[in-house]
């Protein structure tokens, strides 16, 4: 081929990087690219520092967050052996009253500790059930007797005042 038709390259020159314009060859070098990095690492953390605080808070202080005293209802109403579905600590974390006798309750966040599957009261059976996976619960500890769960459920605090029965907290887990 002549160097014509190779656009007057030399031979031993033509290694297909011809057409590169030296002067612009990099423009990320290793310095650009490192203080990009840096740059969005930065960013990242200070976009998340008010999160990470208040995390940081309630890992170096369990349990000193306020929580709501909230009725679920008329002791009367529920018969030993019978439960009742909540919501607490919020409108959208639910919860179990379990009467287990004639002056003691029990009170669970009802999201199954293995994968956050419903658990429901089985009056035939005496027992907290989670269907997804067939776990277990034991109603007076909240403890996993039977398959994946490895955690107990949380228990939340009650208080009997006045014929009614109130939620005012939500135990922390020991580990």
């Amino acid at each position: 081929m002549s160097d014509d038709k190779r656009g007057n390259v030399p031979e031993r020159d033509d290694n297909y990087t011809h057409n590169i314009h030296r002067s612009n060859e990099r423009s990320l070098d290793r310095r650009a690219f490192m203080k990009t990095v840096l740059g969005g690492v930065g960013l990242f953390a200070v976009s998340t520092l008010p999160w990470g605080t208040l995390a940081a808070k309630q890992l170096l202080a369990p349990g000193s967050g306020k929580y709501p005293r909230k009725k679920i209802v008329e002791a009367g109403a529920v018969k030993t052996g019978e439960a009742v579905e909540f919501f607490y600590p919020s409108d959208h974390e639910g919860a179990l009253l379990v009467r287990v006798g004639e002056d003691e309750w029990r009170a669970y966040q009802n999201a199954c500790t293995h994968l956050k599957c419903p658990v429901f009261w089985s009056t035939e059976k005496n027992e907290l059930l989670c269907p997804c996976h067939h776990g277990k619960f034991d109603v007076m500890t909240g403890e996993p007797l039977a398959g994946p769960p490895r955690r107990a459920l949380p228990e939340i605090e009650l208080e009997i005042e006045g014929g009614s029965i109130y939620a005012i907290g939500v135990k922390p887990y020991e580990t």
